[in-house]
C-alpha cells in the first residue's frame, strides 16, 4: 500500500471512491450483458412520483449513484494536479459526475425507443387493403383467403364478403372482423 501512503487526503479519497465504484460498475455491466437481473428498480423508502408521468428514468438508483461516483472520482484523480483550490476540483468533479448520469439517461432513453411491439393483432387489419389469394364467395356463403401486409410482414388470413364474389388477384379493403378470426372485406 505504498502507493497510498504519500498521497494527499483528497487524492486518497478520490481513489477510495473510484476503485469500488469501478468494480461495482464492471459487475453491473457484466450482469446486464449476460441478462442477469441487474435492474435499477430497487425498493425505495420514499415516493418519487413525478406527477403521474410515466418516466422510464428513476433518479435515485444504484446505477445512477455508481455513474455519479465514477465521473466524480475519476475526474478528481485525472485533474488533481491542475487546480490549487480543492473546492474548484470538487465542483468540477461533481459536474462531470452529473454529466455521466445525464449521458446514461440519454443512452437508456434511446435504447427504449428501439423497443417496438411487432406482435400481430387482428384489429390492425381494419381499413387496410389486401390482395385476394383464394376467391371469396358472395354473401358470406364461404371463406376465401387474403394476403395482407402488417408491420412489414405478410399474413394469409380467412376472409368473407357480404357482397358479390371477389376473384383471386383483386384488391379488397378490410371493413371489420367477425368471430375474432375472419376478415369481412369489400372489393376496391
Amino acid at each position: 500500500m505504498e502507493f497510498f501512503e504519500n498521497m494527499d487526503v483528497m487524492l486518497k479519497t478520490f481513489w477510495f471512491i473510484a476503485l469500488p465504484a469501478s468494480l461495482i460498475f464492471l459487475i453491473l455491466t457484466i450482469m446486464t450483458f449476460v441478462g442477469a437481473d441487474a435492474s435499477d428498480s430497487g425498493d425505495a423508502d420514499f415516493s418519487g412520483d413525478s406527477d403521474g408521468a410515466d418516466s422510464p428514468f428513476q433518479m435515485f438508483t444504484l446505477r445512477n449513484m455508481i455513474n455519479l461516483l465514477l465521473g466524480f472520482s475519476w475526474t478528481g484523480i485525472s485533474i488533481y494536479g491542475y487546480f490549487e483550490s480543492k473546492l474548484v476540483l470538487v465542483l468540477i468533479s461533481l459536474a462531470v459526475g452529473l454529466v455521466f448520469v445525464v449521458i446514461f439517461f440519454l443512452i437508456i432513453r434511446q435504447i427504449q425507443r428501439l423497443a417496438e411491439d411487432n406482435s400481430f393483432k387482428m384489429e390492425m387489419t381494419i381499413g387496410k387493403n389486401a390482395e385476394v389469394y383464394l376467391a371469396i364467395p358472395e354473401n358470406k356463403t364461404g371463406k376465401g383467403k387474403v394476403l395482407i401486409s402488417i408491420n412489414g410482414s405478410m399474413r394469409e388470413l380467412d376472409a368473407m364478403t357480404e357482397g358479390n364474389k371477389i376473384e383471386t388477384g383483386k384488391v379488397a379493403k378490410v371493413m371489420r372482423i367477425e368471430n375474432e378470426t375472419i376478415l369481412i372485406v369489400e372489393p376496391l
